[in-house]
């Protein structure tokens, strides 16, 4: 268990050195994106081994560099929209803004804070088993991951649900397994159902979130209307692939 999480560890560190230097470089407009992917696999990895040394650190380090990039992926994903839909110079001014904020990331010190606490990380790992720190690590994680699937249940069983909240914690469940694909206890319908969860809730939360940079931003007037009605539309669709969710993978 231990020498497959140091080789995730290590996987995570090589992948994140490359999102930096093509960031640096600019050389494809992926790069911001899976720099954000390869940083939440890591705070997925993470999770379950809150308490043990150096997580702490290596938490809050991926953190910061989650803060610091959400704002600008968000532009990212917009200015893609715009050019599809017809708005030529809306996506041309927020592309430019991208252009300076890409190597800009690529010499943050928040990247460079988090690829410095994550070169150490598995000697802190090494250094604990050594210490026995580290005994029962498989059955800690199995109950952390079990907890997150817990909180989900409880969630879509609330006739009150929050859809924000709901959405972070399928995404929590689904990069869960994807860190411990060998602890995956789930129904074989869950994973199917989940990213089908996550997408329609992603399309209504960009909705949500532009509708809100509209109310600042006079040239996103002009998609306001279909932003409103896309908006409805996938609170519908979440709705129906939440209730199969729900009804295929939990006990009522």
């Amino acid at each position: 268990m231990i020498d497959r999480l140091v080789a995730r560890v290590l996987g995570l560190e090589v992948r994140l050195l490359a999102c930096q230097a093509r960031l640096k470089d600019r050389t494809d407009p992926e790069a911001l994106h899976d720099l954000r992917t390869t940083t939440r696999r890591l705070r997925s990895l993470l999770r379950p081994l809150r308490g043990q040394p150096g997580v702490e650190q290596l938490e809050a380090a991926a953190s910061r560099v989650g803060g610091l990039t959400t704002p600008l992926r968000d532009r990212e994903v917009l200015a893609a929209y715009l050019l599809q839909h017809h708005q030529p110079q809306a996506a041309r001014r927020r592309t430019a803004q991208m252009a300076e904020a890409y190597p800009a990331v690529a010499a943050s010190p928040e990247l460079a804070q988090l690829l410095i606490v994550l070169d150490a990380f598995p000697r802190f790992l090494r250094a604990a088993q050594r210490e026995g720190l580290l005994k029962g690590l498989r059955k800690r994680i199995e109950k952390r991951l079990g907890k997150q699937w817990e909180k989900l249940d409880e969630a879509l069983h609330d006739p009150a649900h929050d859809r924000h909240r709901l959405r972070l914690l399928i995404k929590r469940v689904r990069y869960g397994i994807d860190a411990y694909p060998e602890l995956n206890r789930l129904p074989k319908a869950a994973m199917p159902r989940l990213k089908s969860a996550q997408g329609a809730l992603g399309d209504w939360h960009d909705c949500v979130q532009w509708l809100a940079m509209a109310e600042q931003e006079a040239d996103l007037h002009p998609c306001v209307a279909v932003w409103k009605t896309t908006m409805a539309e996938a609170e519908q669709r979440a709705d129906l692939v939440l209730e199969k969710l729900s009804r295929d993978c939990f006990k009522s």
